[in-house]
């Protein structure tokens, strides 16, 4: 059929459109020569381009991926070792409050007994003073009452014994007059 539409093509006017069978066929002889050319010399190299770009690309993902699992297992540790420093500068602060306030009982019951020795010392001498002025109150009021019963009395009483017990018996009489005043 084709060749009877081609043999009907010929007889008719010729169709500008149509090549020629010799053209064809020499045509169809360099498109195989140029096919095999690149079938066997250009298509492998570019293959070859290809397959290195993509085992290039897989390598440089591969080696982002594994920088990034070091990065990873870095940040991991530096947080962990952060944490770490937290925990031990948190028991740092608890020893340190807990000495702290060791100190400070030390520092008060170190007070305290400052304190109650400063208050025992205050009261001895206090009683000191106190009984040292009561010995010096009774020379003075026994001088008085000597002087105040020898006037009453009339007597001269330069006797120490018998100005003694004057001055002992006039004192306890005050003693027990304000002894019962108090009463």
């Amino acid at each position: 059929m084709i060749t009877s539409v081609i043999k009907l093509a010929a007889e008719a006017t010729k169709n500008p459109l149509i090549p020629e069978p010799y053209d064809m066929f020499w045509s169809s002889v360099v498109f195989v020569i140029l096919l095999a050319f690149f079938w066997f010399a250009i298509l492998p190299n570019f293959k070859k381009n290809l397959d290195a770009r993509a085992d290039a690309i897989e390598g440089r993902l591969a080696a982002a991926e594994q920088a990034q699992a070091e990065a990873a297992a870095k940040t991991a540790n530096i947080e962990a070792e952060q944490a770490e420093a937290r925990a031990e500068a948190a028991q740092i602060r608890e020893a340190a409050r807990a000495e702290g306030a060791a100190i400070l009982a030390e520092l008060k019951e170190l007070a305290a007994s400052e304190a109650a020795r400063l208050t025992a010392t205050a009261k001895a001498q206090i009683e000191a003073e106190r009984q040292s002025a009561l010995v010096s109150l009774r020379t003075e009021v026994g001088a008085l009452a000597i002087d105040l019963a020898s006037s009453v009395v009339g007597a001269s009483l330069q006797n120490d014994k018998i100005a003694a017990g004057v001055v002992d018996q006039f004192l306890a009489d005050l003693e027990a007059g304000d002894k019962a005043g108090k009463k």
